[in-house]
């Protein structure tokens, strides 16, 4: 569903978690900072061809702006085609390209050969390594690269090619520094929000794993109550049949007419549950069970020889918390269906304050060890009650019975 609503949202949502050609790669390392990402299954062709024909040109166009420098001469082409070659590896192995590049760049300056596009290799290589996480390695190999010319245009100028050089200037190592510390900066701050658009990923598959098991676990609460209230019944209401089958054949009859209806409501809550796995975010076709249906729930109780006296009168409450209401109710009262040998239950309902108690008690006594039920319906309870930010309390009273009190806090508004 999330991803449906991504999708329907467009490029601009797209964005805000990565560019649309970042979700085509495996960017799966949990710590980009420190970890290897994985390889890519192609290489970059399209980007290292164009590159390498706008280093040839641009090294053409330098060389006739640089009389002084040495020609483009054949090795000086190899050295070019060299280092733009390296830059097909630079996402598989980026430590050794970053290197790699930043040497025959040195190699290039000290034969003499004009200035020129040569570092726009560089720099792709040591952004490559900064994006990936191998920050000290980028860092080592501009630093490499800076010194090296440092050397070469202030000290070793003299015994390498062009004759005529006459070296550089302080000032001039400093632009080139600056340029250098751009370059640097831009890398880093693609590799701050690279780790940002994963760590966003992360939290939001996160957040959809959370929220698939929130689901799966409302829908088990709601089979379960369904199955269990409507189970109990139709076990109680099948005994009495099969006792009385040749006695009394009347009450049999009636035994299985109320089988039949139990069955039939719990198939349609239970179609009601499924329908909400075949169309996620459709409406229910039927509204769901809350409060209002309590007389129903009265009625079953009685059909499987239980009496119920509710006291107070149900509230208007919010649908999630008449549903929960609803459902406690009713898993309180199948287990003392089947649980407990009293045949009298009181639900009392005692709204105000911005909350609703609801007790739910019997005389007992239990039939046995699992007086309060199996513990998978105590649990749904509670499970429904603090998905509201309420509390259960359930346990043997001191008169032999066992007691339910479910608190669940409600808006006041719903009263009126």
């Amino acid at each position: 569903m999330d991803e449906q609503r991504v999708r329907e949202r467009g490029p601009a949502q797209w964005w805000r978690y990565g560019p649309p050609w970042w979700h085509r790669a495996d960017h799966g390392a949990t710590e980009p900072s420190r970890s290897r990402l994985p390889s890519r299954s192609r290489l970059p062709w399209r980007s290292t061809v164009v590159l390498t024909v706008l280093v040839l040109v641009g090294s053409n166009f330098a060389a006739h702006q640089q009389p002084h420098r040495e020609h483009l001469d054949v090795p000086a082409r190899l050295l070019l085609l060299a280092t733009c070659a390296l830059l097909l590896w630079r996402h598989r192995h980026p430590v050794p390209v970053a290197f790699g590049t930043a040497g025959l760049a040195l190699v290039y300056l000290a034969a003499g050969y004009p200035y020129g596009p040569i570092f726009a290799a560089v720099a792709v290589a040591c952004f490559s390594a900064i994006v990936a996480g191998h920050r000290r390695a980028a860092w080592a190999a501009v630093g490499m690269l800076w010194v090296g010319h440092l050397l070469i245009s202030l000290w070793l100028y003299r015994l390498l090619p062009p004759p005529e050089d006459r070296g550089a200037n302080l000032g001039l190592e400093m632009i080139i520094a600056t340029w250098v510390l751009i370059i640097v900066s831009v890398a880093e701050l693609a590799r701050v929000r690279r780790e940002q658009w994963a760590r966003e990923r992360a939290d939001r598959a996160q957040a959809a794993r959370r929220r698939a098991d929130e689901e799966r676990l409302r829908i088990a609460r709601e089979l379960h109550d369904v199955l269990a209230h409507s189970i109990s019944v139709i076990n109680v209401q099948a005994g009495m049949g099969l006792a009385l089958l040749d006695s009394d054949p009347e009450q049999a009859r009636a035994a299985l007419t109320t089988i039949k209806a139990a069955s039939k409501e719990a198939l349609g809550e239970v179609r009601q549950v499924l329908d909400t796995l075949r169309a996620p975010g459709d409406a229910p076709r039927t509204p769901a069970p809350g409060l209002g249906r309590l007389p129903e729930l009265v009625e079953q109780a009685a059909s499987a020889g239980l009496t119920v006296t509710v006291e107070g009168e149900p509230p208007r409450l919010p649908p999630g918390a008449d549903l929960a209401a609803f459902r406690i109710v009713q898993e309180a009262l199948t287990n003392v269906v089947r649980h407990s040998g009293s045949r009298h239950a009181r639900v009392l309902l005692e709204p105000g304050g911005g909350e609703l108690r609801l007790r739910i008690d019997d005389d007992g006594p239990a039939t046995g060890a699992d007086a309060g039920g199996s513990g998978n319906g105590l649990a749904g309870m509670r499970e429904r009650a603090a998905a509201l930010g309420g509390t259960i309390e359930a346990g043997p009273r001191a008169d032999g019975g066992f007691g339910v009190l479910a608190v669940l806090p409600v808006d006041d508004r719903g009263d009126r």
